[in-house]
């Protein structure tokens, strides 16, 4: 299936290669399987489970291929890269798993200091490799990624030391992240098909902070797919919620920090996306929205446009907000019905998916994010006992750190990436 999607973007690579390129990455060794297994809960709700691969998060379904299309039009080359990326949790940790040790790439990857979960700081932070550069930043992910945009738009920088990208800013993540709305949506239809109840749609629930998952089922909707309802489920920075609710984009001052940190995000980097999608595909007027935004200087508003009033119709969007209280309610709740332990993330889609199904036609399918041990903190919090913890991940926090605190700088960014690919 992810030959089949990837075919359609995909024009200069031979199928016998791409094809090869989405066997190594969806391994039986590196996902088990089958890959993206479904599962019913007592209340109807469905859950697609995406965390089955090397970091425990579902990140991993899109870095692992990611990882080796970067490895294969490398070698076609004969060039190198340089990844600079940021991340609020598990998207680091992702992308350095899945390119450590692969020929000519370097990564540096930008955290905000202590504000992931101790599991996802020692997940990045123990790694021994050459090849893979930490860096905490003192600021929140928001900082990250505007450091991210910043050392990138240097264009001289850029090309001198072959700067690329593996946040959703880098369109072959998000396209990666479509397969697996098409591999969910055939599962559950063929599951309920089998036990005699035949659907043609159905709606997802999806815990979002930078926009990029919920894009890829937007991309994914775009291209057919049947699906009723885009369910956008936000933590406390409920930016997002409050656009789709209110017409109105309001960038906060900084994220608070909360219980699903990898969400604690103000600025959304591919809600650009949409909103070019929006707008008619028009590029200056887009640019002329997010311009003051991006800069800090304000908001925009659609509220009293045709394009927000139809908003629903054209692209299926709906929203809510989950807060801490509704994430600890809603994992011992599922526990107690199904027996399943979620993570916060995941909690905050479920949830969501809760106070929306009656106005939603079909089965729902939230999308799960990580599994549990990644925030054991919370999950102790809700139901008194740490979450069970695969042997891979025993004694990880234990594992010596390799990481390095900078301030929030560009300069120093660039400065370090020179140092280290001078050799010094």
């Amino acid at each position: 299936m992810a030959f089949e999607v990837l075919s359609l973007f995909v024009d200069d690579i031979p199928d016998a290669d791409l094809r090869a390129i989405c066997e190594r990455a969806y391994a039986t060794e590196v996902f088990g399987d089958p890959v993206v297994p479904v599962a019913a809960l007592s209340d109807g709700i469905w859950l697609a489970k995406l965390s089955e691969g090397p970091t425990a998060a579902f990140k991993d379904m899109a870095m692992q291929l990611l990882g080796q299309l970067f490895e294969y039009e490398l070698a076609r080359r004969d060039e190198t890269l340089t990844i600079l990326g940021a991340t609020s949790g598990d998207t680091g940790s992702a992308a350095e798993y899945a390119m450590r040790g692969r020929r000519g790439i370097t990564v540096f990857m930008l955290s905000p200091q202590g504000r992931m979960s101790p599991f996802q700081q020692a997940q990045m932070f123990s790694l021994d490799d050459p090849q893979i550069v930490n860096l905490a930043v003192d600021g929140v992910f928001d900082d990250c990624q505007d450091l991210v945009k910043t050392v990138m738009s240097d264009a001289a920088f850029k090309a001198a030391h072959r700067l690329g990208a593996v946040n959703s800013i880098n369109w072959a993540r998000v396209v990666a992240q479509v397969i697996y709305y098409v591999v969910a949506y055939l599962r559950v239809t063929s599951a309920l098909d089998a036990a005699g109840e035949s659907v043609t749609r159905v709606s997802f629930a999806v815990p979002t902070g930078n926009f990029g998952n919920i894009c890829a089922a937007h991309v994914a909707r775009q291209m057919c797919l049947p699906v009723d309802a885009l369910i956008l489920a936000t933590n406390e920075n409920n930016v997002l919620d409050e656009f789709f609710r209110t017409g109105v984009y309001r960038v906060r001052a900084g994220a608070e920090e909360t219980s699903s940190p990898s969400m604690d995000i103000s600025k959304a980097s591919n809600f650009e996306r949409f909103v070019y999608d929006l707008l008619g595909r028009d590029g200056a007027r887009t640019a002329e929205l997010f311009g003051p935004v991006l800069a800090g200087q304000g908001f925009f508003d659609l509220s009293e446009t045709p394009e927000f009033a139809s908003i629903r119709q054209r692209y299926g969007f709906v929203s809510g907000t989950s807060t801490h209280a509704d994430r600890l309610t809603t994992i011992r709740a599922v526990e107690a019905s199904d027996g399943v332990i979620i993570d916060p993330h995941t909690a905050d889609a479920v949830k969501l998916a809760h106070d929306l199904r009656d106005s939603i036609a079909g089965p729902i399918i939230a999308t799960e994010t990580a599994l549990p041990v990644k925030f054991s903190a919370t999950i102790v919090e809700a139901l008194g006992r740490e979450p069970g913890r695969p042997a891979a991940f025993v004694g990880l926090e234990d594992l010596p750190r390799r990481v390095t605190e900078i301030p929030a700088d560009a300069e120093a960014v660039k400065r370090i990436i020179e140092q280290r690919l001078n050799g010094q």
